[in-house]
């Protein structure tokens, strides 16, 4: 077992080391351009959004289920778009054709607080192959 000496940032030299080689992921990365995307005229951040204000929003699907509500089937889509994940749910659908993980969208209405997750229901939507260009 090799000594661990601290570095000049307090930490130990394995974790430096360790810290050194550990590149951004690729989520990041991708995290960022979303980011970029979705200050587009077309959307709103969805980290800056308010409580039962109208907006438009951009992102990419990352999972879709449905959930019994009341014995009435609904399709929560979880979209992302950089800065914070966003649930649309379609009311009375199963499954909406084209929308699957990673497609991105636009999407408007209006905006609740769900457990502290900013949700649409019945949102008008877009699907954009071409990213929102």
């Amino acid at each position: 077992m090799t000594p661990q000496h601290p570095d000049s940032s307090g930490g130990s030299g394995l974790h430096s080391l360790v810290k050194a080689r550990v590149a951004p992921t690729g989520s990041h990365s991708e995290a960022t351009g979303l980011k970029n995307e979705a200050r587009s005229p077309d959307g709103t951040p969805i980290v800056d959004l308010v409580d039962r204000c109208e907006a438009s929003v951009c992102g990419v699907v990352r999972s879709v289920s449905v959930r019994p509500r009341a014995k009435v089937p609904a399709l929560v889509a979880e979209i992302y778009d950089g800065s914070r994940a966003l649930n649309l749910i379609f009311l009375g659908r199963r499954r909406i054709g084209g929308v699957a993980p990673g497609t991105y969208l636009s999407a408007h209405g209006r905006v609740t607080y769900q457990n502290g997750t900013p949700t649409i229901f019945n949102p008008a939507y877009e699907i954009r192959p071409d990213r929102g260009r």
